[in-house]
């Protein structure tokens, strides 16, 4: 490799050296190109700061890969000595799969560590901050807590509740419809719509739908269009032999029993994709933490399409169920609309 210009040295010497909280948006973007490949692993990023400038990124591998520290100590090398790194999660302080992030940032001689969010895991919990602090590390942490607490908040959900964190996605025209009154409903959204559901899936381990969708549309409910294993799929009652469904989890018991089990499972997110009456169940027990609404230009007009929610309709104004916008964005000819319920800020994340 040739030497750099002198005019290219001197713009180098000049610039400003990277803030840590330039560093985490480095770290959180590297985080977001895992996400669908490191369940139930957090997805992580992490970044190594050296000189003030950015040296090294790494993110989290696939479950037995390392970590995003070790991934970005490694293409770091020597520079990681005497140098800072930015991770959005506490680094690991126990034996799993891989060694402690913490013995291998002390070993490299990284002189500071900046983190977003502590690890709520009880397997973690503080303690990787505090054996770098025992190292001798300069610990440093809170920087960028609100972005990274939303990019990790099904991982943050499951280590907190022991339950997976509920999305629902739902697709309707402007006047709330989700299919004809024949039961039609393919297709409402276009491609790129469509597309980002799949995208969902895959970052979710686990699928559900109701029996009575898996007659109806005899869905496969697998991951198409993006990079992404193929969740978990389960019915809330019976799927009919040779449904393409199988094989699957079928559960007859209550949601919350269910939300157990798959949280045992280690599963971090469901995707609840339908029909009404199995969103209604979850809805009224208040257990989605997400709708996800596709919304298309289109209309069907009267009253007789099929409703995003099964009955009953609330009697009075005052008993409409209100939520709070989170993100719209335009994907293709339609609208991705999120909702959270008002209970689901960004509360109790350390």
């Amino acid at each position: 490799m040739t030497d750099p210009a002198p005019a290219a040295l001197a713009d180098r010497e000049h610039a400003e050296p990277v803030s840590d909280e330039a560093a985490m948006g480095v770290a959180v973007h590297a985080a977001a190109t895992v996400r669908t490949r490191t369940a139930p692993n957090p997805w992580v990023g992490a970044v190594v700061v050296a000189d003030g400038e950015i040296v090294a990124v790494g993110a989290t591998e696939p479950p037995g890969g390392r970590h995003a520290e070790s991934v970005a100590l490694a293409a770091a090398g020597e520079r990681a000595a005497g140098a800072t790194l930015v991770c959005t999660l506490e680094p690991c302080s126990h034996h799993g799969r891989t060694p402690p992030c913490t013995e291998a940032l002390i070993a490299a001689g990284v002189a500071r560590v900046v983190v977003a969010l502590a690890d709520p895991d009880p397997r973690v919990a503080g303690s990787g901050l505090a054996a770098l602090r025992a190292g001798g590390v300069d610990v440093v942490d809170g920087v960028g807590r609100e972005p990274v607490a939303a990019q990790l908040e099904p991982y943050l959900h499951h280590r907190r509740t022991g339950r997976p964190y509920v999305v629902c996605k739902l697709a309707t025209s402007l006047d709330g419809g989700t299919a004809a009154p024949d039961g039609s409903s393919r297709w409402i959204t276009g491609e790129a719509a469509r597309a980002d559901v799949h995208r969902l899936r895959a970052e979710s381990g686990a699928i559900l739908v109701g029996a009575g969708t898996v007659r109806a549309d005899d869905p496969e409910l697998t991951v198409r269009h993006v990079d992404g294993s193929d969740p978990l799929r389960v019915v809330l009652g019976q799927a009919p032999p040779g449904a393409k469904v199988h094989p699957c989890l079928e559960w007859d018991g209550e949601p919350g029993a269910l939300l157990d089990e798959l949280g045992r499972r280690d599963v971090l997110q469901l995707l609840v994709e339908g029909g009404a009456t199995t969103v209604r169940a979850f809805h009224d027990a208040g257990l989605i933490d997400r709708y996800v609404l596709y919304v298309a230009p289109a209309l069907f007009g009267g009253s007789e399409s099929r409703p995003l929610l099964g009955a009953p309709t609330a009697p009075t104004i005052d008993e409409l169920w209100r939520g709070e916008f989170g993100a719209v964005d335009r994907v293709g000819d339609d609208l991705r609309i999120e909702v959270v319920p008002p209970r689901a800020r960004l509360e109790g994340v350390s």
